[in-house]
């Protein structure tokens, strides 16, 4: 459904997919779903796309609005955030002080891959025959950037966007910024604050007195953790996060509004912290020492999979 670049480490819809338009009707839909139920969605789109979206909204008779096409101006900063070697080899033709035509070659057409082959589409009326000189650059860079960003994945762009706005109706997104809204979906990549996790978690399983864990060897093991956690790097810390919760960010109301569930899961020291993302929630055994743990944790952390949108 979506096309990974490697160097940006993003993706965007995939015009080739042979999936069908109720399932982008369905990724939009639980993007809606992200804002309203305040969840994190641990998926790696350009910003752009998120001023896309909102310019495409509803207007205020309830209809989606047809005129953005018109108003949204793709630049190539746009294409550097999704694709930065495409949108440095065309600031290259942009800034090049030499003879356009003669050196570079090209025609006003699209070189896509498909499956492997490459094709060439017409950015133009009769654009295999239209030649990019010095005097129409700027004019086939924006319409190579429209292309790709707007043109090429309408058939899957369009029911993403009902789907999205099926849930999240009404006017009040207009009040939102682009980047806003994407801090909502994807919650932010601000430094991790360690002690206002550890100050809201919640712990289960433990044996407890009237008000608190009293067992000293538990009250070791709940120590060590947070000692591994607050003392790993600012990499590490995101790598911990995102195997306890599912995203290595934070909700757009701060880390108050993370709770991480640490549990007790029995005395089998031999087996590995597991944890369950849909409740962000960590399950910790009885291990004897602070190494032994920091040991199985980080192994358990490194040798996970994860759920990247890749």
């Amino acid at each position: 459904m979506f096309i990974y670049d490697e160097e940006s480490q993003l993706c965007y819809f995939n015009p080739d997919s042979f999936e069908t338009s109720d399932q982008y009707f369905l990724v939009g839909a639980l993007f809606g779903l992200a804002i309203y139920n305040s969840t994190i969605l641990d998926v790696a789109l350009p910003p752009f796309l998120f001023k896309k979206l909102l310019m495409s909204g509803p207007s205020q008779g309830g209809t989606h609005s047809a005129a953005f096409r018109h108003t949204l101006q793709y630049t190539v900063e746009d294409l550097a955030e999704y694709r930065p070697a495409l949108a440095r080899g065309l600031r290259q033709l942009l800034e090049f002080e030499g003879n356009v035509e003669e050196t570079f070659c090209r025609d006003f057409v699209a070189e896509v891959s498909r499956y492997g082959t490459i094709s060439t589409i017409p950015l133009c009326n009769d654009g295999a025959r239209k030649p990019v000189t010095n005097a129409n650059r700027q004019q086939f860079v924006d319409a190579y950037i429209k292309f790709l960003l707007d043109t090429h994945v309408t058939r899957q762009f369009e029911p993403f966007k009902r789907g999205f706005f099926t849930v999240c109706g009404g006017n009040a997104l207009s009040l939102f910024q682009p980047e806003e809204i994407e801090l909502l979906i994807r919650g932010s990549d601000e430094a991790l604050d360690v002690p206002t996790l550890k100050a809201v978690a919640v712990y289960e399983n433990w044996r407890r007195g009237e008000t608190q864990i009293e067992h000293p060897e538990e009250i070791d093991l709940i120590r060590w953790f947070w000692g591994e956690f607050e003392s790993a790097t600012p990499q590490d810390q995101r790598r911990l996060l995102s195997f306890v919760t599912g995203s290595d960010r934070i909700p757009a109301a701060g880390a108050a509004n993370l709770v991480i569930k640490l549990q007790f899961a029995g005395k089998d020291h031999r087996r590995f912290p597991t944890a369950r993302t849909c409740f962000n929630s960590l399950l910790l055994y009885k291990y004897p020492t602070r190494q032994d743990l920091a040991n199985k944790l980080w192994r358990a952390i490194s040798d996970s999979e994860g759920f990247g949108l890749k």
